[in-house]
């Protein structure tokens, strides 16, 4: 069975400028792990009846400690990633101060094979990133969506900017 996941995009616009907030991994395997390792926060379908929609918002609140805003979601599809998982993703317009962002904590054996859990917060890091530094930083197989987000607000890729 196919792994699924699904998640929302937050973003923003600072001076013409669109901005998403993106989740950088919390846990010692992505430590000292920066470009290509961020993502949008997302998480696991619990089955195949579940509403790809609702995981959407239950992860967001869960990894960024606050509810998705209450604004329309434009659907962004879905992507599959290096592992085989497929994302489903929607964009929401919002602004949240990453200051005020909690994660949920997920437990793992650590240091690995010792027979000890410790817990660690899902995620450790949330930042609004412009376009070419979102592209950077989140993996690859996301970028797809940044591109439809763009297209959906008919942004020109390079500057991040209102097409006129």
């Amino acid at each position: 069975m196919t792994r699924t996941s699904a998640g929302i995009i937050l973003y923003r616009r600072r001076a013409g400028i669109i901005e998403v907030l993106l989740v950088h991994p919390g846990g010692p395997f992505f430590a000292r792990k920066d470009l290509g390792n961020w993502s949008i926060p997302k998480g696991e379908v619990d089955s195949v009846d579940s509403d790809y929609e609702q995981t959407a918002r239950r992860e967001f609140e869960e990894e960024v400690g606050h509810a998705v805003p209450d604004a329309p979601l434009i659907e962004l599809g879905s992507v599959r990633q290096k592992g085989g998982k497929i994302v489903h993703a929607w964009a929401v317009n919002g602004d949240i101060d990453p200051e005020t962002m909690a994660s949920n904590l997920i437990e793992l054996e650590w240091p690995p094979f010792s027979g000890r859990k410790k817990s660690f917060p899902e995620v450790d890091q949330w930042v609004y990133f412009g376009p070419e530094d979102a592209r950077a930083h989140i993996k690859e197989t996301q970028i797809p969506l940044l591109d439809r987000l763009e297209a959906a607000l008919a942004i020109s890729p390079s500057e991040g900017q209102a097409s006129r």
